[in-house]
């Protein structure tokens, strides 16, 4: 059954028929699922005020709108669910655990340690496993996430447990759910000092959403002002109620500086594990995990943290994760040490891969290069399409002369030395509030130094280079001085972002405001050869300015906008300008039409500051 003309096109009813869509498809995609003309759908979505053609990724409202025209229930594949449908197409799956539960042993449990900056997370666990990294992060924030595995006692056991460290800065709020994706138990921490703050709350939320225990460190106790009690009351009113008060969520007391604490914190997290979970893991599974961070490593080219979930992952393995594959070439612990295999709970860096994923993406081992590699090329073309259709502006007719008509754009290029961070600022600049009269467009972002290539890149599209904790190499300098591209480099997130806001509100045309300077009432009205008429006026309010706009007043209507005080005087003499209470003669240049009790109005147009 036909669909009613529109506009001479028929297309095929759906009858409220549901077709699934993936992110980004075309109208040809649509046309070849409801057997119709990729033209007639370009038509039809034409008529309701769309343009867009046959090939062109398509944002989800738009398909959705034709749909809904056509009869045809569009609906968009979530990420998961294409991959999913991906593996499938290859006879895998993920997350699912198969197996004779006899392959299954028991795993270390997995901690993300939350909270808000400055509450010593990265000290505390910088105390924990007795390493550095805050002095290695800019301005003592950590700029990215990291995962290590530290071995503790417990009944005379040693039990290992694995912590990911994830940025405090709330711009990092991507990467911070993400890391309570993977996670068995939350540290939350709070300065016994400071209090409750929105980033512990909003910390708090990303661990009730992803269901895990909580595991609360009141840090800081040794200093003045400390009152871990406090804290404990504040959580009551978020559902934490510690055990003393009859809860069951363990509230711990400690003090990074001075380790007092530390390992009644490592206990309360294996009995929380113990109490709560069954850590468990086959062993003897296809290996399978979740990608913690990815950077370009000068020596060792592209290395992915991951965090394996389930299976034993070996060196040799095949594997893609993201839309990056590749054959494991080394795996590494946190400290650079060679291992011949990661089981599950171990965070392990894998060498080995020909691109850098990106920080939450996940990994699985398949039996053949031939199969990671067509795996991860079906990923990257699902990915470029879902960003194409992100980027499309939708135009629709009525809009169509304003955006036929220049717009400003601010182009930008985003390298950064790890892909979780250069993630995160792209994701914190994009939310940066902006006037319709401007976009912010991010052409192309990586991990690594800034290369040749990315200066050409610069030189063709007109674009702002961004290097976060990266610089330019070589070559690739002595472009960027020679043809003047802009080239910005920082190590703290919050520069950025100010520094893009500035530069799009400098884009902005300016706004002008009428600033009104005095007003003067004519009282006689001279005729001065080779000049024209002169007004004598009284100074009724404010300052009257040579040169400055003027407007002519006549009983309450304007009789002439857009003069200018060419000439005033004092007497005999030329002023600058005239103020309230004094007389003066005002000539309006070659305007003559000047009458006794007209009104001149002087005014300035000034630059409006914006917000």
């Amino acid at each position: 059954m036909a669909a009613p003309s529109m506009g001479g096109v028929s297309l095929p009813r759906g009858n409220g028929q549901t077709v699934r869509l993936p992110r980004g498809a075309s109208l040809t995609d649509l046309a070849e699922r409801i057997n119709a003309q990729p033209a007639a759908l370009v038509t039809a979505l034409f008529h309701l005020g769309e343009m867009v053609t046959a090939t062109q990724s398509v944002n989800d409202e738009t398909l959705q709108l034709l749909g809904a025209e056509i009869g045809w229930v569009i609906q968009v594949v979530s990420p998961e669910d294409e991959d999913r449908e991906l593996l499938e197409d290859f006879d895998l799956t993920f997350g699912d655990e198969e197996g004779d539960e006899g392959d299954w042993d028991s795993r270390p449990p997995v901690v993300t340690v939350m909270g808000h900056v400055d509450h010593g997370k990265t000290k505390l666990l910088d105390a924990i496993r007795h390493s550095n990294v805050v002095s290695k992060e800019a301005g003592g924030i950590t700029q990215h996430i990291g995962a290590y595995q530290i071995v503790t006692e417990l009944e005379h056991n040693e039990r290992p447990i694995t912590f990911i460290d994830t940025p405090g800065h709330e711009s990092f709020t991507a990467m911070r759910a993400r890391g309570a994706k993977v996670t068995d138990i939350v540290v939350l921490v709070v300065a016994a000092d400071d209090g409750v703050m929105p980033q512990t709350v909003e910390a708090l939320n990303h661990a009730q959403a992803a269901d895990v225990p909580i595991v609360v460190a009141v840090n800081k106790i040794d200093k003045e002002g400390a009152n871990p009690a406090k804290i404990r009351q504040q959580l009551t009113e978020y559902g934490l109620v510690a055990e003393e008060y009859g809860g069951d969520t363990m509230f711990v007391d400690v003090s990074a500086t001075t380790r007092q604490g530390l390992d009644e914190l490592l206990t309360a997290i294996l009995l929380t594990a113990d109490a709560s979970l069954d850590l468990r893991a086959n062993t003897e599974q296809d290996p399978q995990g979740v990608v913690i961070e990815g950077k370009l490593d000068k020596g060792r080219g592209p290395v992915a943290t991951v965090l394996v979930q389930r299976g034993t992952l070996r060196q040799g393995d095949s594997i893609v994760a993201g839309d990056a594959y590749g054959r494991v070439r080394s795996l590494l612990d946190e400290h650079g040490n060679k291992l011949k295999e990661a089981l599950p709970a171990r965070p392990v860096q894998v060498v080995g891969l020909t691109s850098v994923p990106r920080a939450g993406d996940t990994f699985l081992v398949v039996d053949e290069d031939r199969v990671a590699r067509q795996i991860a090329d079906r990923r990257q073309a699902r990915i470029r399409n879902a960003q194409n259709a992100s980027m499309r502006k939708r135009i629709s007719l009525e809009d169509l002369d304003a955006a036929l008509k220049e717009t400003r754009q601010l182009n930008l290029i985003i390298k950064g030395d790890n892909s979780g961070t250069v993630e995160a600022l792209e994701e914190a600049l994009m939310k940066i509030e902006m006037d319709d009269e401007i976009a912010l467009r991010v052409i192309h972002r990586g991990v690594g130094g800034i290369t040749k290539s990315d200066i050409d890149l610069a030189l063709a599209d007109d674009v702002i280079v961004l290097g976060f904790n990266v610089r330019a190499e070589g070559q690739a300098t002595e472009l960027a001085n020679r043809e003047g591209v802009d080239v910005r480099y920082y190590t703290v997130i919050y520069q950025a972002i100010d520094e893009i806001e500035a530069a799009l509100k400098g884009m902005l045309k300016p706004i002008y405001e009428e600033v009104q300077l005095g007003t003067a009432e004519v009282r006689e009205v001279f005729r001065v050869p080779k000049i024209g008429n002169v007004a004598g006026s009284l100074v009724r309010s404010g300052t009257i300015v040579r040169n400055s706009k003027a407007r002519l007043v006549r009983d309450g209507a304007v009789v002439a906008d857009n003069l200018t005080v060419e000439s005033l005087r004092r007497f005999k003499d030329d002023a600058t300008e005239v103020r309230e209470g004094y007389e003066c003669g005002i000539g309006l240049g070659s305007f003559n039409d000047i009458k006794v009790d007209d009104v001149i109005q002087t005014f300035e147009m000034r630059e409006k500051p914006r917000d």
